[in-house]
């Protein structure tokens, strides 16, 4: 009987794969003896399409050091921290070979965001919640109220993104009762969203914006993220583009009433009546954003929402992904697939999902809907379909 292998796991969007990626990876590889991916489909969490599309990722992420990648279905991947972190802990949970949850952080103490979530989980902090003015936007609120729970430093943690998001894997692992132990990785280079003129880490979003403006990011990117970039630049299919579907979200959003906007996912208290108006007004997305979002309901929110509504989301979904996607793999994955004992069913090919109940086949069929609305985001439209062509990514990294 062979001995078990440790596995770690990664929650990831790769949009695109940087500088900080792959020393995470690579901090992954020297704890464990294999790794595994859960990467964003094609639409992330700021509500739009990936710069590039979820093969040419999960190319990178094998190229990287993963051995495993598992596709992060679209109702978690284009939704708040709350509902991405379940849905990636879900995964590897369901998977049931991964020991180690590792994750980027601006705070290296894990004791902290344990702290931090075992707090906003209380009952305690819901009471505390609703003492604090409700004229702040919600993560202040937020901050305000656990201050009063683990004190003013370690609530202010809460201002960082990094933090944000790995609170909300504590708080997933704590909610499924998993045994997976977290490991932080120090963030590098720029912080989120951060543009950095000259270091050589630059941030997600930074890379985007240099990426679409044609600047040479020798040095600045991975090698292999500029080679494939190059490759697929040529061949019209990056950087996909929220401009180039935004008559299409628009005109979804002037078509619908207010009960078809309080059927979206994360609707509630009357926010339906605020999005009808603000698309009966808008002649742009941005303009869309600006009417609907409020000190309550955030910028990003209101992204989501949109696309949500172009994408067909609605809020009868399932709490957790119901099956795993394997989008590609190494030997080493394949061999711990085999040697795995998932707790949910494997789609490994497109074909696969055929014998799944209906659930995972309608979740299944809303993926390849908006795969087939992101393929005219790229420059040029490949024809709908991909997710039931596109062939199984293989590694060549032996295990």
């Amino acid at each position: 009987m062979q001995e078990k292998m440790k596995i770690s796991g990664i929650i990831c969007e790769l949009n695109p794969l940087h500088g900080g990626h792959a020393a995470l990876f690579s901090h992954g590889k020297a704890i464990s003896q294999g790794l595994v991916c859960v990467l964003s489909g094609n639409f992330v969490q700021r509500g739009e399409p990936a710069i590039l599309d979820k093969w040419a990722r999960t190319r990178l992420a094998l190229e990287q050091g993963a051995d495993l990648v598992l596709e992060l279905p679209l109702p978690w991947a284009c939704a708040g921290a709350e509902r991405f972190a379940l849905g990636g802990v879900g995964l590897l949970q369901g998977l049931g070979e991964v020991d180690t949850l590792l994750f980027g952080s601006e705070e290296p103490d894990v004791s902290l965001l344990w702290s931090l979530a075992d707090a906003l989980r209380s009952p305690e902090f819901s009471r505390e919640l609703a003492q604090v003015k409700s004229g702040a936007a919600f993560a202040q609120r937020r901050e305000q109220a656990a201050a009063r729970l683990v004190g003013p430093d370690t609530a202010a943690l809460l201002r960082k993104p990094n933090v944000i998001l790995g609170v909300e894997y504590l708080k997933a692992l704590l909610e499924l009762h998993s045994s997976m132990e977290a490991v932080l990785f120090p963030r590098l280079g720029a912080g989120h969203d951060v543009p950095d003129e000259t270091g050589p880490l630059l941030s997600a979003s930074h890379a985007r914006d240099l990426l679409k403006q044609g600047q040479d990011l020798t040095g600045r990117l991975p090698e292999p993220t500029l080679k494939l970039w190059r490759e697929l630049a040529q061949n019209g299919l990056c950087p996909a583009s929220l401009s180039r579907l935004e008559t299409g979200v628009l005109c979804r959003l002037r078509a619908m009433e207010p009960e078809d906007f309080s059927l979206l996912p994360d609707v509630s208290e009357g926010l339906e009546h605020r999005l009808y108006k603000a698309a009966r007004q808008a002649g742009r997305l941005e303009e869309f954003y600006t009417l609907a979002k409020s000190k309550r309901y955030s910028h990003a929110r209101i992204r989501r929402l949109a696309m949500a509504a172009f994408l067909g989301l609605t809020k009868d979904l399932p709490l957790l992904p119901p099956y795993l996607r394997v989008l590609g793999m190494t030997p080493l994955g394949e061999r711990i697939l085999r040697q795995a004992s998932p707790t949910l069913p494997l789609v490994v090919r497109p074909g696969d999902i055929r014998r799944l109940d209906e659930e995972c086949r309608r979740l299944f069929a809303l993926e390849a809907k908006a795969d087939d609305l992101y393929a005219l985001a790229q420059p040029c439209p490949p024809p709908c379909g991909r997710d039931y062509t596109e062939k199984l990514i293989k590694g060549c990294r032996d295990a």
